[in-house]
């Protein structure tokens, strides 16, 4: 792709977002916008899996200007979980999401290098408290860079004053109750779906030592709806890749840690479906119980 021209727009009153997903020439036309926060959300996958620490270090070495760095793995998860990246109380995931500048009146902009899930996390995230003004950069990191994006480096800037987050709680998230009931049958018209890599729907990998899917579900991998550069097809052909899911009357996603499932959502929300929602613990709070069945057939 040729590179996209940049511009510092001058103070407006109200900047919205014109989607929840936007590509590289949108917010190389915003940078610098009033009430515009860009975060990069990535987490990258250290010796022994998703390393947060990491994800700051990265961000400091290159980022979009003007960008902080969202700690998907600390300070915007539950610390009181056994699992990670637990969708934390909102007595601590507002004040979090404050300090870094998000309040009623900010548009919000998440990146990620790595499959647009990270971002797409907290972009869920933050449509399970009501908060709607928040787009994804289609592509991500790599989108920015290939378009001939500006970067920078270096800490943190300021963070600015705190301002009113508005919660309005949404059922963007499920528990294992609500799992449980449809492994049980009592929920056969939903449709419950893995989407992780087939390799972990059909039991060749495994998480926590334990290897396939929750009975009843079916595979949609997060990066079947992604092309070659990650970002997300043409809404023609995320129609074809998720009919499977046309007649289902909800549809409820999990993966390893309730991240990339939030890719699939995503992705029904591009293509006008919006009764879904997302097992936050996914196999990493499913497989630690060995009673809790998985399948391994398809």
């Amino acid at each position: 792709a040729g590179a996209v021209e940049f511009q510092v727009l001058q103070p407006s009153s109200i900047l919205s977002v014109p989607g929840r997903l936007v590509d590289t020439a949108w917010l190389a036309g915003h940078i610098g916008a009033t009430d515009l926060v860009v975060l990069d959300a990535t987490v990258p996958y250290g010796p022994h899996g998703p390393d947060g620490r990491l994800g700051l270090a990265r961000w400091r070495e290159a980022h979009i200007p003007g960008s902080n760095h969202a700690d998907l793995q600390g300070a915007l998860s539950d610390p009181a979980s056994a699992f990670s990246f637990t969708f934390p109380p909102t007595e601590k995931l507002v004040p979090a999401l404050r300090e870094l500048g998000i309040h009623d009146g900010a548009a919000v902009l998440v990146y990620d290098d790595f499959l647009n899930m990270w971002a797409t996390r907290l972009w869920w995230m933050l449509r399970a408290i009501g908060f709607t003004n928040v787009a994804v950069l289609d592509g991500g990191w790599k989108a920015w860079v290939r378009a001939g994006g500006p970067i920078a480096s270096g800490a943190a800037h300021a963070a600015p004053p705190a301002r009113p987050l508005s919660v309005r709680s949404r059922a963007s998230f499920v528990g294992l109750g609500a799992v449980q009931a449809h492994v049980a049958r009592q929920r056969q018209s939903e449709a419950l779906v893995c989407a992780l890599p087939r390799e972990y729907f059909t039991g060749v990998e495994t998480i926590g030592g334990r290897g396939g899917h929750i009975p009843g579900s079916i595979s949609i991998p997060a990066a079947s709806l992604l092309d070659a550069e990650g970002r997300f097809l043409p809404k023609d052909e995320l129609r074809a890749r998720l009919s499977r899911l046309d007649d289902a009357s909800s549809i409820t996603l999990y993966c390893g840690g309730g991240i990339s499932a939030t890719v699939v959502a995503f992705a029904l929300g591009l293509v006008g479906r919006e009764d879904v929602a997302v097992y936050d613990g996914s196999l990493e709070e499913w497989n630690a119980d060995s009673s809790r069945l998985l399948a391994v057939e398809g």
